[in-house]
């Protein structure tokens, strides 16, 4: 039996849509029973779990083989960071309870830093609440940027006819879909080629600079001139507000742009076979960004 926290989100539902069709059992795990419901069609047993409650996560655990953790995003919170640490003492005490054997975990480059990254501090926090349960084998993928945090920018597109954002123009980022995170922790998961506590990076397809990311949007959505604006903090914290952010995250979101313009957050492994997932950022343009951004100009 495979557990997995945060079934219906990005990475979840791709990880358990993946086990199921290679006829694993899985018990999908979320907060919302509707979203879970395409899974449960499929053959996925659903427990809903808020995942701060380690008791009832600890059920969810029960029987399990393996687990896939994650602290699902949340920005509209007032203390991100304090949701993140409830959040992970919950999963580290119910996969100790539970006595699950093997944990894949989706954390981040630059969870090697315990401090100046932001939300990512928390899955630090996560990787290390992990590595002290003796008796499980975990795995923590280090996920690069998600090429979905761009879906901001057809706001902004729309708005301003330009891409704005709080990252240098001109820095190298391992850049992601989602999916193929999800298609990594099935295969960490079918494998169970894991022993003791390790790390493995995720870098995408290959690195991106903003300038390049936009220059690819721009010309899927008729705008081959689009340019990126590097936009001061105060410009940037105002706007992620008005769209609905809550100033803690949107302070987060700052500090972590800050350690990756600074190079305090980076990748530490170089690219392999390994770490070289499949969908080129084109892909996820025109599969992801051309709808958002159509439904953008339609409202």
């Amino acid at each position: 039996m495979h557990v997995i926290l945060g079934a219906s989100g990005n990475t979840g539902h791709i990880l358990a849509k993946t086990l199921l069709a290679r006829g694993q059992k899985v018990r999908a795990v979320g907060r919302n029973a509707t979203h879970l419901q395409p899974l449960a069609a499929n053959g996925a047993e659903v427990f809903i779990a808020d995942l701060t409650d380690a008791p009832a996560l600890t059920r969810a655990f029960q029987q399990a083989d393996s687990a896939y953790v994650m602290i699902p995003p949340n920005h509209t919170s007032n203390d991100y960071r304090a949701l993140q640490d409830r959040t992970s003492d919950a999963i580290a005490a119910a996969v100790q309870n539970a006595g699950v054997q093997n944990v894949v975990s989706l954390s981040s480059f630059g969870a090697d830093k315990s401090s100046g990254t932001g939300p990512v501090v928390g899955l630090h926090n996560l990787e290390q609440k992990l590595n002290q349960i003796a008796s499980a084998n975990v795995l923590h993928l280090r996920a690069g940027y998600f090429m979905e945090n761009t879906l901001g920018q057809a706001a902004a597109i729309r708005m301003m006819d330009s891409a704005v954002g709080p990252v240098r123009p001109d820095l190298k980022l391992p850049m992601i879909d989602t999916h193929d995170i999800g298609a990594a922790a099935a295969d960490a998961l079918l494998r169970l080629d894991f022993q003791g506590k390790q790390t493995q990076e995720l870098h995408g397809q290959r690195d991106l600079d903003y300038t390049e990311a936009t220059s690819i949007i721009g010309k899927a959505i008729g705008k081959p001139n689009l340019g990126y604006i590097h936009a001061p903090d105060d410009q940037i914290r105002a706007a992620f507000v008005r769209m609905g952010m809550s100033d803690n995250m949107a302070g987060l979101i700052l500090e972590m742009a800050a350690a990756l313009n600074s190079g305090h957050m980076r990748a530490l492994e170089p690219r392999t076979l390994r770490s070289t997932t499949p969908t080129p950022f084109e892909t996820f343009v025109a599969q992801s960004f051309v709808p958002a951004y159509q439904q953008q100009v339609a409202a």
